[in-house]
């Protein structure tokens, strides 16, 4: 049975928190998780109330208050972190499917620069009754089934000495050109640091890392907050299998435009 005192222990604002989840692989303890898009602390006793997370919190969030909170738990926490490191015992993909629905498969032999097309000649297109170039001529780069960080098994075949492409999941949507001149030639994982769960993320690139040979990793992002936290969790899942990959980091705007490209 837990008891309550007075002592020090996190606080997060609401307001100020954009569920970027920087904080959350700096807390040893497990403490906190994203819920609905917003840090939170999952019990009152597994914060010891030090505040390693203050640091890493880019809009200042999260302070250290006093106030009526469950005792620190130590034992408690040692639990939470084995459940949360048991590793799965089915040969399940995250969605429920089996292994075997992982797929590799030869990407369309190029994707010509004649099959994009800029938003004004596909509305001229439109008015004039003309297929859209994209739509007619463009082919996917795509070259293996699933995407999705929390989906794709961390040995999956298609990882093995790839130049692996870590983009977020609006990238795609922002940037017109993303097959042509990301897609090409690399595995794809794709995901949204603010709303899944970082370190599940971490310790996934840990593993990736660590048993898939990686040759080069490049990661696409948009300019908004909370897209600056996946090249640190890639770097952290880097860290943690102990291993060293050229990076490329490369900012986009919300209307599409590279602004920043950075190599580490």
């Amino acid at each position: 049975m837990s008891t309550t005192l007075t002592r020090k222990i996190v606080e997060i604002d609401e307001e100020l928190c954009d569920g970027c989840g920087l904080c959350i692989p700096s807390c040893a303890e497990g403490a906190l998780e994203i819920v609905d898009g917003k840090a939170r602390i999952i019990e009152d006793k597994l914060c010891d109330g030090l505040g390693a997370c203050l640091g890493e919190c880019p809009t200042d969030a999260i302070k250290i208050i006093e106030r009526e909170a469950d005792e620190f738990d130590e034992e408690a926490v040692h639990q939470h972190l084995a459940e949360q490191e048991k590793a799965p015992e089915e040969e399940t993909l995250a969605c429920g499917c089996p292994s075997d629905s992982m797929q590799s498969f030869g990407a369309a032999d190029g994707c010509p620069s004649a099959g994009m097309q800029t938003f004004a000649e596909a509305g001229a297109n439109q008015a004039a009754g003309l297929p859209a170039a994209a739509e007619s001529e463009a082919e996917s780069a795509l070259s293996h089934w699933p995407v999705q960080i929390m989906l794709v098994p961390a040995q999956a075949p298609f990882l093995k000495g790839a130049d692996l492409l870590v983009v977020a999941d609006c990238v795609p949507i922002a940037y017109p050109s993303f097959h042509r001149d990301f897609l090409q030639g690399k595995a794809v994982v794709m995901g949204c640091p603010k709303l899944d769960d970082a370190q599940h993320y971490i310790d996934k690139f840990a593993e990736i890392c660590k048993y898939s040979g990686v040759n080069s990793i490049t990661i696409p992002i948009i300019e908004v907050p909370c897209c600056s936290g996946l090249p640190i969790i890639v770097k952290k899942g880097m860290e943690k299998a102990g291993v060293k990959i050229p990076i490329e980091e490369i900012v986009i705007s919300t209307r599409g435009k590279i602004l920043k490209r950075t190599r580490s």
